[in-house]
């Protein structure tokens, strides 16, 4: 499993993929649990890049 701890990371994998997202982007991505996420730990966030890989195809099959 591919994955990435925290939203920098993730900020800088999506805009890796040409998919740019702002941390505030993601923080409300996270607080409306649209984005596949894990939270282990009150404060660390993890994301597996498999899921994220199929969470930006499928919002860019969206209209």
């Amino acid at each position: 499993m591919r994955k990435v701890y925290g939203i920098q990371k993730l900020i800088a994998y999506l805009a890796s993929i040409n998919y740019p997202l702002t941390e505030q982007q993601i923080c409300d991505l996270i607080e409306s649990k649209d984005i596949p996420h894990l939270r282990p730990i009150n404060n660390m966030i993890v994301f597996n890049l498999d899921h994220i890989d199929w969470w930006v195809k499928e919002q860019r099959l969206r209209p």
